[in-house]
C-alpha cells in the first residue's frame, strides 16, 4: 500500500498487491501510480525498502517519472543506497534488517510516480507453512486498487474473507482477485467491540486449524528448553529449590531470576523472529526477547518439577474475535508462561520487571490464548471478569484544621497497578528520593503548592501497585458564600454525565456498545477548621447508579471532625446490548453530576454529610488492600 505516513493528498491511478504462495514461500509485489497534489505529499519520493538478509533481495522492476509529456527513468540515473542499521536499538530490537533507499531528486507537484517492486518472504520457523492477511484501508485515497492472492500448484491454502470481500472477488483456478474503483470509506458501528472493525479483509493459511499451529510451535519451545548435560541453568535451578520450598515460591524465584538477570532485547536474527533461542545460549549471552526468556523459564520450572507451557497471547489487546479467524501465527506478538502449580494455573512473563510475580491472571488484557502442546490445543478464552481492585486509585488528604485563612497540610498518593504500574517502576526505581523530591518541587512552579516537604516512591510486591505520595502544604481555596460561609470542590469529587450511545441510521443497530474496562477510585478526606463544628457541615448528595454497563459511585461521612468522601468508577459490563443502551440514553437527563462540594455554614444546626454509608479516612484504611470500599456491591441501576 501507499506508505501510511504520507500526510499529503495524491491521487492514486492504480494500487496493486498481489502474493504469491510457492516452494520458496512468499513473493509479493507491491505497484503504485500516483500523481502529486500537493508539496506535502513529495515525501512519496523517499523510497525505503525492508527486508530480512534470509530472504531473497527484493526486485526493483521500474520506478517513473510522468512529467508533461516526458517519462523519466528515474533508476537510469539514481539507485538505492543499501544500508545495515538496527533502527529499533532504543527499543531493544536485534533483527539485522537491510534497508534500501532511494530519494527521488528533482520531485515536483504535479508529477505523477510509478513504482513496480517485488519482496520475498522466506520464514524457516513456519518450514512448508504459509499464511496471512490481505486487506484494504478503511480509509483510503480516491483511485484504482486491486487485490490479489496466487499459488502454485499444490500450495493452496484455506482462505476466509469478509462479506465486502467476497462480493468483490473474482476467482481463477489458483488465484483470487480483488478490484475497487474509488473505494468508499468504512463506518463500522460506532463504540462496538473491536470485532464489528474487521472489514474488508482476506485471511489466508496452510494451517488446518489452532491445535495444528500449537502443535507446529509446541516442539521450538521443547527443543530450546532442552538443557546440555552440564549446563549452569541446572546449577540455579539447584540453588532455588535449597532456597524455596513451596512449589509457587520455587516458580516465584525462577520468574525473578529470568526477569532480573536476563535483559530484554527481541532477538530476529537468523531466522529467529518465530524461533527461540536455546536456553542455554540466552543464559550465556544474558539477553534475550520473550521466546527466548520463555524457553529459559521453562527449562528452570522443568528442572523445579513444575508443569508448564508456553501461551501465545496478542499483548495490545487486539484479539477480540480472534475465535472467529484462521489460524495465522501473525495474530500474536507475545510469548509467556503459564505454570500448573497445585491445582491452581499461574501466569509467568520473564520479560516484565523483577517485581511481577507469577499470577492468577496475565497482565496484559487478553481475551484469547493459544497454548503450544505436543498435542495441540484450541484457542482458549480468558473470561473477562470485573476488577476487583482499581487500576488507580488517588487518595487526598487536607489537614485544615489551623483554619480556612491558613494554609493547609497536603497529602497527596497515586496507587497504581497492572501495566501502568509496571512503567512507572520502570521510570522511578532508579531515582533516588532526593531526585525525586527535587523533579516535583521544578514542577510544582505555578502550582497550588506552598512547598512540596517530602516525596516517597515505592512499589508494594504484595499489592502489585506502584505507591507514590506527595506532602506538604497547600493554599485551599474556599469560596466565600457570605455571612461567614464557606465551600470547597473537593477534588475527584464529580463526574461527568456519559454521552448517548447512539449510531447513524445506516450503521448496525444491533451491534453491542464497548467501553474499556477500567476502575477508578478517588479518596478526599478533610480535617475540618477546629473553630468549627460538626453539625454546621453539609455535603453533596451521595450516588449509586449504573449507566451503560459502569458503577457510579459516591459516598460521604462526617465522623471524628473530618470529612471523607470516596468516589469510585467500574466498568461491570464493557459490552452492553443495543436495548440497554437506548434505555440508559433516557436516563441520562437524570444523571447526578454535581461536583463534590463541601459547605459550612454558622447558622446551621444539623449537619448534612452522607446517607449513613461508613466512609473510612485515607489514613485510617489500607488503600493498597486486594478489596477496597470504591464502589457499590449492590447491584442498584
Amino acid at each position: 500500500m501507499i506508505p501510511e505516513n504520507v500526510s499529503g493528498p495524491v491521487f492514486i491511478r492504480r494500487q496493486d498487491m498481489e502474493i504469491h504462495l510457492s516452494q520458496q514461500g512468499q513473493a509479493q509485489y507491491f505497484g503504485y501510480h500516483v500523481k502529486i497534489l500537493q508539496a506535502s505529499a513529495l515525501q512519496l519520493g523517499n523510497i525505503s525498502i525492508a527486508w530480512n538478509p534470509s530472504s531473497d533481495a527484493p526486485i526493483v522492476h521500474e520506478i517513473k517519472l510522468f512529467r508533461d509529456n516526458q517519462v523519466i527513468d528515474v533508476l537510469k540515473d539514481s539507485s538505492f543506497e543499501i544500508l545495515r542499521r538496527e533502527d529499533q536499538l532504543e527499543m531493544a530490537k536485534l533483527d539485522g534488517t537491510l534497508t534500501a533507499i532511494l530519494r527521488i531528486p528533482d520531485l515536483r507537484v504535479g508529477d505523477e510516480l510509478e513504482v513496480n517492486l517485488t519482496s520475498f518472504a522466506n520464514d524457516p520457523t513456519l518450514g512448508r507453512y504459509e499464511a496471512g492477511l490481505l486487506a484494504l484501508t478503511p480509509n483510503p485515497s480516491p483511485g484504482r486498487y486491486r487485490l490479489g492472492l496466487s499459488w502454485d500448484q499444490g500450495h493452496e491454502p484455506n482462505l476466509k474473507m469478509t462479506d465486502d470481500m467476497t462480493a468483490a472477488m473474482t476467482a481463477g483456478e489458483r488465484a483470487i482477485d480483488f478490484r475497487f474503483d474509488n473505494p468508499a470509506g468504512l463506518s463500522p458501528p460506532r463504540d462496538a467491540p473491536a470485532r464489528y472493525h474487521w472489514q474488508r479483509a482476506v485471511e489466508y493459511t496452510d494451517f488446518a486449524d489452532w491445535p495444528a499451529l500449537s502443535r507446529h510451535f509446541a516442539p521450538l519451545y521443547g527443543r530450546a528448553a532442552t538443557l546440555d548435560a552440564d549446563s549452569p541453568i541446572k546449577r540455579e535451578a539447584g540453588r532455588i529449590a535449597t532456597a524455596q520450598t513451596s512449589p509457587l515460591d520455587r516458580a516465584g524465584a525462577a520468574l525473578k531470576l529470568v526477569q532480573q538477570d536476563v535483559r530484554y532485547i527481541y532477538v530476529g536474527l537468523d531466522g529467529r523472529n518465530l524461533t527461540p533461542a536455546p536456553a542455554d545460549e540466552t543464559w550465556h549471552r544474558r539477553y534475550g526477547d520473550c521466546k527466548g526468556k520463555t524457553a529459559l523459564l521453562l527449562a528452570l520450572l522443568r528442572e523445579l518439577g513444575i508443569d508448564a507451557e508456553p501461551v501465545l497471547v496478542n499483548s495490545s489487546g487486539a484479539d477480540d474475535g480472534l475465535d472467529q479467524r484462521l489460524p495465522v501465527p501473525q495474530y500474536f506478538d507475545h510469548v509467556l508462561v503459564r505454570a500448573h502449580i497445585e491445582g491452581v494455573d499461574y501466569w509467568l512473563d520473564g520479560t516484565l520487571p523483577p517485581v511481577a510475580s507469577p499470577s492468577a491472571r496475565p497482565v496484559f488484557p487478553v481475551s484469547w490464548v493459544l497454548p503450544l502442546t505436543e498435542r495441540g490445543s484450541e484457542l482458549q478464552n480468558i473470561a473477562w471478569q470485573p476488577a476487583t481492585t482499581p487500576d488507580q486509585i488517588n487518595l487526598y488528604e487536607i489537614d485544615a484544621r489551623s483554619g480556612f485563612d491558613e494554609p493547609a497540610r497536603v497529602v497527596s498518593t497515586e496507587i497504581v497497578r497492572g501495566v501502568k504500574g509496571l512503567q512507572t517502576y520502570m521510570q522511578l526505581s532508579a531515582v533516588s528520593t532526593g531526585q525525586l523530591l527535587d523533579v516535583f518541587r521544578q514542577q510544582a512552579g505555578g502550582d497550588a503548592w506552598e512547598t512540596i516537604e517530602d516525596v516517597q516512591w515505592r512499589y508494594d510486591q504484595g499489592a502489585g501497585a506502584s505507591i507514590l505520595t506527595i506532602s506538604g502544604t497547600r493554599t485551599i481555596d474556599w469560596d466565600d458564600d457570605g455571612s461567614g460561609a464557606k465551600s470547597l470542590s473537593l477534588p475527584g469529587g464529580g463526574f461527568s454525565p456519559p454521552e448517548r450511545r447512539v449510531r447513524a441510521a445506516d450503521q448496525d443497530q444491533t451491534a453491542p456498545f464497548y467501553t474499556a474496562p477500567e476502575y477508578t477510585c478517588h479518596v478526599t478526606t478533610v480535617r475540618l477548621p477546629d473553630s468549627t463544628r460538626a453539625n454546621q457541615w453539609s455535603s453533596t448528595e451521595s450516588f449509586n447508579t449504573r449507566l451503560f454497563g459502569r458503577n457510579y459511585y459516591r459516598a460521604w461521612e462526617l465522623r471524628d471532625g473530618s470529612i471523607r468522601m470516596v468516589r469510585g468508577s467500574r466498568i461491570e459490563r464493557p459490552e452492553i446490548d443495543a436495548s440497554t443502551a437506548r434505555r440508559d440514553n433516557e436516563r441520562i437527563a437524570a444523571f447526578d453530576n454535581s461536583m463534590g462540594w463541601i459547605s459550612f455554614n454558622p447558622s446551621a444546626r444539623r449537619a448534612s454529610v452522607g446517607s449513613g454509608e461508613t466512609v473510612p479516612a485515607t489514613y485510617d484504611f489500607d488503600w493498597t488492600a486486594s478489596e477496597v470500599p470504591c464502589v457499590s456491591l449492590a447491584k442498584n441501576s
